[in-house]
């Protein structure tokens, strides 16, 4: 038996003005054939499950794509063009194939196709034919599409976020795919579409606004007809027509099974709306919580979330921080420019800095501050535990760390760099345990790692392109009523 292994993983916020270029996908993952197997076969990521479900399986993995690139804006044209040659390339050069196991985002869109997760696994539906059995996995923030199931034979979601499931899950496919081609079972997948949108400030399963639905889910899972089902909390900042959430439900030839189960979950989440609209601390509540405070707090600066796709240069948070002079404070920020003036000073030096808020102008303004540079460092590190995101090896480019006499530490890189890690930290010689507040630029993924050294976290209603009040993002193409934008939606379920 052979199984092709695919993955083509982007999630696309639409309301940032510059396009993901190839680059990007070339810094993180753009691989064809065996070195996606050196990659990718160990990592806690879905596609090391692929490997590792196969291998248990003693069924032949055959790697043919794989991509990746950190969130942010939509895949330029000519990119997902490239992106597309190669997939089907890989495709159409590859010998007999008992299946496919691919690993699509889910939330992934380029200039041309919005649903551009629909998009390739249609084309290569249209390539194997309608008998090859294709099943994979999706984030849990996929905005689901009509086209990505009719495309498909199963998908499977993760169902943590933080996400620290993702390789069981592609363990999970792994297994159908065997069976699936062992003719032991036939998967039959339906979803549910209810017209519901889950800020992302409520989207963290392990707390108790959302632990209730995947109790339902996984009381679905006794009936044994059921093979799999997932709960996609949907992703809001790409601005398409399936933003939103949804549920699918996949069982062994049991079409109308499968079709009403995914109904019965989804009217659980629709029942749950009221819980799932999000609350909205804003910077001074947050600033005033911290200064009571007696344990480690860690604030998650929603408005510049890097894992959704924001510049990483946000200063509304960290300048407030740094005026109120709170004691002793993380924070990292995005700023070549700042890495520059800070090696060129080398360390020990004082200077003065204009820190944050290049990217655009919708992040927060720079914000000034005299630092002492502390260290300098080539901005390479590892994470040996399961966190967000199933990566083990990161980049965040040169990177500087200064100190301000009010207290405030700062981490400036020189890329992008979504704070899934602590060993970002300890690889610059920083101790998170000698902070009072730690500032990461996320929602939900870093508390993973984070919640080993903080006692507490705050989720502050920052400004930017991730900010978590949906309300304030000017969408043009999503599907309508949606709650709780309109808070009058009704669901006509029958």
């Amino acid at each position: 038996m052979r199984i092709g292994v695919i993955a083509l993983l982007h999630e696309s916020n639409t309301f940032l003005a510059q396009p993901t270029s190839i680059e990007s996908f070339r810094e993180n993952l753009l691989l064809t054939g065996d070195p996606i197997r050196a990659a990718l076969a160990d990592a806690h990521h879905e596609v090391g499950g692929f490997f590792a479900g196969l291998a248990a399986a003693d069924v032949d993995a055959v790697p043919l794509f794989a991509a990746r690139a950190l969130p942010s804006g939509c895949i330029a044209a000519d990119t997902y063009a490239e992106l597309m040659e190669q997939l089907l390339a890989a495709v159409n050069g590859a010998d007999r194939l008992d299946g496919i196991l691919v690993a699509p985002h889910g939330a992934t869109v380029s200039e041309v196709y919005p649903d551009a997760d629909g998009h390739w696994l249609y084309e290569l539906r249209q390539i194997v034919g309608p008998d090859l059995p294709i099943i994979g996995t999706l984030d849990a923030h996929a905005n689901l599409s009509p086209q990505m199931v009719d495309s498909c034979d199963a998908l499977v979601a993760y169902r943590s976020n933080p996400h620290l499931d993702q390789r069981e899950r592609g363990i999970e496919a792994a297994r159908l795919m065997v069976k699936t081609v062992r003719r032991e079972i036939r998967p039959t997948m339906a979803a549910c579409f209810p017209p519901l949108a889950i800020s992302i400030e409520r989207q963290c399963t392990d707390e108790p606004h959302l632990r209730p639905l995947y109790d339902v889910a996984d009381a679905q899972l006794n009936d044994v007809r059921i093979l799999s089902n997932s709960i996609l909390l949907g992703f809001p900042y790409s601005d398409v027509e399936e933003m939103g959430s949804a549920t699918i439900v996949v069982t062994d030839g049991d079409h109308a099974l499968a079709r009403e189960s995914a109904k019965d979950l989804g009217l659980s989440m629709w029942n749950m709306r009221a819980g799932l609209h999000g609350e909205f601390v804003s910077v001074d509540q947050a600033l005033d919580q911290c200064a009571t405070a007696t344990d480690r707090i860690c604030l998650l600066d929603m408005g510049d979330n890097v894992g959704g796709g924001s510049a990483a240069d946000g200063t509304e948070l960290l300048a407030a921080i740094h005026a109120r002079k709170l004691g002793p404070t993380f924070g990292c920020l995005f700023d070549p420019q700042s890495v520059a003036a800070c090696e060129q000073a080398g360390p020990a030096a004082q200077l003065s800095l204009m820190l944050g808020g290049k990217t655009d102008d919708i992040h927060g303004a720079p914000f000034e501050i005299d630092a002492t540079v502390i260290s300098l460092h080539d901005g390479r590190f590892r994470e040996p535990q399961p966190r967000h995101g199933g990566m083990t090896d990161f980049d965040q480019g040169r990177t500087a760390v200064c100190r301000t006499d009010s207290g405030l530490t700062l981490m400036l890189t020189s890329r992008r760099m979504v704070p899934f890690s602590l060993q970002q930290l300890i690889s610059c010689d920083v101790a998170p345990d000698s902070f009072r507040i730690l500032v990461a630029k996320g929602v939900n993924a870093p508390i993973a790692a984070y919640r080993e050294v903080c006692g507490s976290f705050i989720r502050v209603n920052t400004v930017g392109s991730t900010c978590a009040d949906m309300s304030r993002l000017e969408y043009r193409h999503r599907r309508r009523p949606l709650f709780p934008l309109e808070p009058d939606a009704r669901w006509h379920f029958g």
